[in-house]
Order: structure tokens, then sequence, then C-alpha cells
């Protein structure tokens, strides 16, 4: 089908190189690590081909209508998550967007008195950005602190193919034991994140690892991570990084294909999570088996990856670009086209979901994802099967809810009683109070005269949590994620 014009885009990008990283193997918590040089330009090099792709009004992908030499901030919008991982994901969105929209000197503002201004750096463009954090919102970072995850995960361990792979893979987790000094070696943990770093930043260490070390090492680390986070089910909790993810994607399309919307691009920089579940919901991998991460290696060993891997399935700098298209008479309809360009090797390909070998109805694909979608971090807590909320915080642990109703309860009454009493004992003192001459004069006090009201009368209680909301509209932090710092209520 011949596709007239591209209505706009959605983005999904993972952040570029970066030094190792670790991440709990249950828990998912990670810990801190920073971008690199390298990392910088993959990411600044992925912004340059998306402004040729969708910015150039002579590419056959240009969005109709998108303002090119300097940006919109009506027309673009930009979601960069903020997690366990520091300011990797922060850093790469900057410098993607460099590569974007890059410096132009029309960015300038003639004052009052005739003087030119041009911004600085030669007219570099200010994007707004907007971090998503866990502790407000979880559609970016939706298996950290998620109970049903880590149960997912454990059965995940605990399987039966899980246990004859940790077999498989023993003579390459003992043989790689002298080139991680120390880190746990078994399937369960991550030894791939760690080759891949030292083996991009460390010449002695180049020069000492053995040939294939890295292929083994990312083979285990692919199989291991397409077994967290997707799941056979598109609503399964294998698949909640794709899951929450699909909430910004059905909300950001449908902001476009409305006229009456200015947004066209939308910018969403994570992590590769999202980017595994998200195939294997929509069913990209059966089409494409190789972006699950697995391929078969020659000898008697297998390749395939853990902790941070996907060389395969989805390397530094890779994208995902979900293109809203505006089909050619007779047949009017809006369509998408998913591209994927992995890490910083190719350009953009056109893969296919939901078994379709083209462009997909933008009404079929709603229809077969939005039921899949976390709409709210309420709904996310009943997805993880969290029952508290931080309002729960109140609850004394050692007393069941009962008496610590009563006990509620009697300090109520008890202080009801007390102001009670204090105000009879001040009208019986008024009464008896002696009255001097010139007394009559009026002893009620009009509060706040002829001044600044300072009454907290009309003030109301802000909630902690209003977990109702859509994701980033309102503010959200859960007790659970934040364990290192408890709060005693005495």
């Amino acid at each position: 089908m011949l596709l007239s014009k591209v209505l706009g885009v959605i983005v999904i990008a993972r952040n570029g190189d970066r030094y190792n990283y670790y991440q709990d193997p249950l828990t998912y918590a990670g810990s801190n690590t920073e971008t690199t040089a390298l990392g910088e330009v993959q990411s600044h090099s992925l912004g340059s081909l998306i402004r040729s792709t969708y910015f150039d009004s002579s590419s056959s992908s240009y969005i109709e209508g998108i303002r090119s030499d300097l940006v919109d901030n009506n027309e673009v919008k930009v979601r960069v998550k903020a997690g366990v991982e520091g300011t990797v994901v922060f850093d790469s969105a900057i410098a993607l967007l460099q590569g974007l929209f890059p410096p132009n000197p029309n960015n300038k503002i003639v004052l009052a008195n005739e003087t030119t201004i041009v911004a600085p750096l030669g007219g570099y463009q200010y994007v707004p950005v907007e971090t998503v954090e866990p502790g407000n919102d979880r559609s970016l970072e939706s298996w950290t602190n998620c109970p049903a995850f880590e149960k997912h995960t454990k059965q995940f361990y605990g399987s039966d193919d899980f246990k004859a792979k940790s077999k498989d893979a023993s003579s390459f987790f003992n043989g790689v034991k002298d080139y991680v000094f120390g880190r746990p070696t078994t399937l369960e943990n991550a030894i791939y994140d760690y080759i891949n770093s030292e083996l991009t930043h460390n010449k002695t260490y180049a020069h000492r690892l053995p040939p294939t070390f890295l292929e083994q090492a990312r083979h285990w680390a692919n199989y291991h991570e397409n077994g967290v986070f997707t799941d056979g089910d598109i609503t399964g909790i294998g698949n909640v990084a794709g899951r929450t993810l699909l909430h910004t994607v059905l909300e950001s399309l449908e902001r476009i294909a409305f006229n009456g919307d200015p947004l066209q691009f939308m910018l969403v920089e994570t992590t590769y999570q999202p980017f595994l579940s998200l195939f294997e919901q929509t069913g990209i991998t059966k089409d494409r088996p190789e972006l699950s991460g697995f391929r078969k290696y020659y000898g008697s060993n297998v390749i395939s990856t853990i902790l941070d891997p996907f060389v395969n399935a989805a390397d530094y700098a890779s994208a995902l670009a979900i293109e809203l298209r505006r089909g050619s008479p007779p047949d009017v309809r809006d369509f998408l086209r998913i591209r994927f360009k992995n890490g910083t090797a190719h350009g953009f390909e056109d893969v296919h979901v939901f078994g379709h070998n083209a462009d997909i109805p933008f009404t079929e694909f709603v229809y077969r994802a939005e039921g899949a979608a976390i709409t709210s971090n309420r709904q996310w807590m009943e997805a993880c099967g969290i029952k508290t909320s931080s309002l729960d915080i109140l609850a004394v642990p050692s007393f069941s809810d009962n008496v610590f109703s009563y006990i509620v309860a009697c300090i109520a009454l008890g202080g009801l009683l007390f102001s009670a009493a204090m105000a009879v004992k001040k009208r019986r003192a008024e009464k008896r109070r002696l009255r001097l001459l010139g007394s009559e004069v009026s002893q009620v006090v009009f509060a706040d005269y002829g001044s600044v009201v300072h009454s907290t009368r009309y003030l109301r209680d802000i909630p902690t949590s209003t977990l109702d909301d859509s994701f980033g509209e309102h503010p959200f932090a859960g007790i659970e994620y934040y364990p290192e710092n408890p709060v005693w209520i005495l």
C-alpha cells in the first residue's frame, strides 16, 4: 500500500555506551553507573539519523508540516527514564537531542535597542525534557519493587528449562572465573555487562580475554533477560516493562492523530527492558526471531546474554520508531509502520506486528494493545500484587487493626471530653470575674482584623498519593520504593 504522508512519530531509544553496571538478579535493584564519551557519540549519531529521516523535507518519511529549522516545543515532547542506573539515560537523551536539533544561528532574538542576541554555542537549542522517576511515575521503570515480577523471576529460575540451561552453561562459567575477578559465575548473575564494558574500555583486558568468551556471555545473558522480561501472555507480569510503556505509546498516538493537538514527535529515552517486552507482546520476534537475542553458534556451544545485554536484540543507541501514516485515496485510514534500528551499525528497518506483513491499521493496533496497557500507578500496584499504599505507613504493625482503631477512638474521645471540660471551666471563670468600671467594653476579638490572614482553617490535607491518576500527572511515592529510609510512626 502506498502511504502518502507521515503524521507523526514516536521514537523509543535506548541509552548509549556506559561503564559496567550491576543489577540484582532477583529484584533488579541497580548500581550507579556513568555514561561515556562513546555513549554520547552513539546517541548524538542516532539523533542525527532521526533528524535526516523525519525532519528533512526531502526524506520520504518526513513528518508533514513539522518545523525542522528550530524546535517547536508544542510539536515535540521528550520523556526520559530517571531510574536506578543514575544519569546515564538522561545524558544519552541530551546527546540525542543535540544531534536531532543542532545549534542554529537563527536561534536568536532582537532586543528593543536593536541588538541581536544569538543563543550560546552558535545557537544551541534547549529542548525541555520530562524526567520520569519511579517514585512518582512507574511507566518507565515498572519492574523494580514489584512483588509479582519478583515471583515471576523466581519461577523462571526454578523452571526445568533454566536448570537445564544452567547445566549447559557450567563449562563456560567455570572457564570465565579468572576474567571476572570474584564476581558470581552462575546463570542467575550478570557477567556479560562486565566483560563487554572491560573489553571496550580496558586495553589490557581486551588483549587477554580468550576468543568467544564475549559471545558466550552474550548468549547466556540473552537467554536470561528474555526469560525475565517476556511472557507468553500479552498481559503477563513478565511483560510489565512493555505494558506500562504501551500507555504512553497509545496516548501519544491518539494525540498525534487528533488534528487539534500540535504534538507530532515523541521521544522516549529508556533502557533495554521495554524493547524485549514490546517485541514479545506485539509478535515482532515471530517475524524477526533474532531480536529475542537467540542465534546458533559454531561448535558444541551456543551463543546468545545478562543484565544489560542485547547486542543482538537492542544494543546501545538502538531505537524503535512508530510512525503514524495517513493512507492514500481511496483508503484514507491511519496506519502504523514500525521500524527498528539495532545499535549504531545499521539504519531503520521495517518490522511487523500482530502477524501483519505490512503496515497495520491504527485502530487494529489500539484494539490489540490497549487491553495489555497499564495506565496508572494504581493499576501497576494491582498488577504487582501490592496491597498497601504510601498512606498505610500510618498503621502500627505491632497491633491488630481492631486494637489500633480502639486506641485511636479512645484518644479522640478523651480529647473531646478534655476540650468540653476546659470550655465549661472557662465559662464559669467568666461569670466569677470581677467587673470594674469601664469593663463593659466588648471582650470580643476579631481575629486577623486589618491584617493578612494566616489561618489554616481553609487548607486541606494534601494526599501523599493519588493512585487513580495516570502516570506522571500527580505525585506518587510508595514507601516500598525507598526501603533504606523507613518512616517510624510512634
